[in-house]
């Protein structure tokens, strides 16, 4: 009889070589394997030649597998637990499973691997030392907003997933609430032949999301750059002036302020009321 394990296993969230020697270890030695969407993981499983009994576990269905999860381990059962994509519990389900389990007593095991959460942050040239993972904004415009609202402030890199038929409605939120100079890069279909990164304020992204209705396929991850330090924003508020005036001894004044928060960073539409504040001589 097998060890009584909950294996958390990573898989792949695209291209199938970044797949562990470890997760196919544990994939083929497990008497069971808990998917997200069994049809899935059964092409994943097929792909590598692996034949195993599946039963689901997803968001609707999660409160009703645990007795069936701790039933099997009770019976001495090794237990591999799967998402459709990258590592379980992250924007996936599987956090009520491996809760259950713990409190009964049982190992869980995590065999780490790909997660688009991890990837997108390592390539998207924006602050990794501290980070602030926030899944998936609401699905309605209000909802949205109300959320972005409460992380305004906040100084950490600030990471979203967003699903094609709303990531620029969700990115023109974004501009709304945290300014459309916030800078940001969107990381498109990771690992997979069409991955793009976009980067740029936001302003200059949602452009580009507009003009080519590729960009508005695939799934994504949104990394947004945190807000300025609080004791550090009337400093850059201060230089950002500077800089104003300079350009504006040289520049009219709406192209002197739209070059003034290009530099900067700060929002163009203050800076203009700014130069026009230093025009008139207020």
């Amino acid at each position: 009889m097998s060890e009584a394990v909950l294996y958390v296993v990573a898989t792949p969230i695209g291209n199938l070589a970044d797949i562990s020697e470890r997760a196919l270890k544990v994939l083929r030695s497990v008497d069971l394997i808990a998917a997200e969407d069994t049809r899935h993981t059964r092409q994943l499983l097929m792909h590598f030649v692996i034949n195993k009994p599946l039963f689901s576990v997803h968001d609707h269905n999660e409160h009703q597998r645990v007795e069936k999860v701790l039933q099997e381990l009770a019976n001495g059962q090794s237990i591999a637990l799967v998402s459709d994509a990258g590592t379980p519990l992250i924007s996936d389900p599987g956090f009520v499973v491996v809760q259950a389990v713990r409190k009964a007593g049982y190992p869980v095991v995590p065999v780490p691997g790909a997660c688009a959460m991890v990837a997108a942050l390592s390539a998207a040239g924006l602050p990794t030392d501290r980070f602030c993972f926030e899944g998936f904004l609401p699905a309605k415009s209000s909802g949205r907003k109300k959320q972005l609202k409460t992380v305004i402030k906040e100084t950490r890199t600030l990471v979203f997933y967003e699903s094609p038929h709303r990531v620029l409605d969700s990115l023109k939120d974004m501009a709304e609430v945290l300014g459309d100079e916030r800078e940001i890069t969107l990381a498109r279909e990771l690992t997979k032949t069409f991955e793009t990164f976009l980067t740029g304020n936001l302003a200059e992204v949602i452009q580009q999301v507009e003009q080519d209705a590729n960009q508005q396929r695939g799934e994504f991850v949104l990394v947004v750059a945190g807000a300025a330090p609080e004791d550090d924003a009337e400093a850059q508020e201060i230089a950002a002036i500077d800089v104003l005036k300079v350009l504006l001894t040289e520049l009219p004044v709406k192209q002197a302020a739209a070059l003034a928060a290009k530099i900067t960073g700060q929002k163009k539409n203050a800076l203009y009321q700014q130069a026009l504040s230093l025009q008139s001589g207020k």
